[in-house]
């Protein structure tokens, strides 16, 4: 029973992070050492980042059929090579290749060394401090049909960051395409879309890990967590993607430096471990 209340929480905690730029993987190893359960693992953090994801898919349905369609009738038919859609479509699969091929070459790094709360606490605040910056100085004369081959790929570099947890792939990619002068809506739309690939390969890949000892939870626990996070993350995606998009990045910018701050802190002081 423990195990599922606690998959209930967790499931909440990454359906309502999952989508703004605090980076939910932090949340998922920081608060349960703050609560005493103990780090739940990389394999259950990616499982459950399906659940948000399969939001994503749902909400943005009619754009990703549409972009799909156009992008598979691109392939047999030159004349709609450079349709918006079409060109979104590689664009995606383009920026997507980054953090896979970091994901399988640094896999062991990833699941050990950059768990540590050393690391997540110090991103939190590097990180959010790059994200006001981005904000701050970007331009918004870009909007998503501006969007180029290069620029896909830079934004895809950097969602490719958030490998390490603490980053935030929302946030990360957010961050890049302000710097290249994209408005809030164009980026957090391609962040978005780009992030689907990516955060449904790697909780596919890490299933394999659910039964093993790498996950405390176990295989129930896991898909509890996974519903709740689908839940959640769709009752909630609505309001997060209009906020993200119009609104200024402020707020979250000195939450992760405060939530950074509060985890080194409290790491030295030994409160919880590292």
């Amino acid at each position: 029973m423990v195990d599922f209340l606690q998959a209930v929480v967790l499931g909440v905690i990454q359906g309502l992070t999952e989508f703004l730029p605090i980076s939910s993987s932090a949340h998922l190893r920081i608060l349960p050492e703050i609560f005493g359960w103990g780090d739940p693992g990389a394999a259950f953090t990616a499982v459950i980042q399906i659940g948000t994801e399969l939001a994503v898919l749902l909400y943005f349905r009619e754009d990703i059929w549409r972009i799909s369609s156009m992008w598979l009738r691109s392939l047999v038919k030159p004349e709609y090579r450079g349709h918006l859609d079409a060109r979104m479509g590689w664009f995606i699969i383009v920026g997507s290749l980054p953090i896979v091929v970091l994901g399988v070459l640094l896999k062991d790094v990833i699941e050990e060394d950059f768990r540590s709360l050393w690391i997540i606490g110090t991103t939190l605040i590097v990180l959010g401090l790059i994200l006001g910056l981005a904000d701050r100085i970007g331009g918004t004369e870009r909007t998503i049909k501006n969007l180029t081959l290069r620029d896909a790929v830079l934004m895809g570099a950097a969602q490719a960051c958030a490998l390490i947890p603490g980053v935030s792939r929302s946030g990360a990619t957010l961050s890049m395409g302000r710097f290249l002068g994209y408005d809030r809506e164009a980026a957090t739309r391609y962040a978005f879309l780009l992030a689907i690939p990516a955060v449904v390969g790697a909780g596919i890949f890490e299933l394999k890990d659910i039964g093993s000892g790498e996950n405390p939870y176990g295989w129930t626990p896991t898909i509890v967590a996974t519903v709740v996070s689908f839940v959640v993350g769709y009752a909630a995606i609505a309001w997060l993607l209009r906020y993200v998009s119009t609104n200024s990045y402020t707020p979250f910018v000195l939450y992760r430096v405060a939530l950074g701050s509060l985890t080194l802190l409290l790491v030295a002081g030994g409160v919880i471990a590292a």
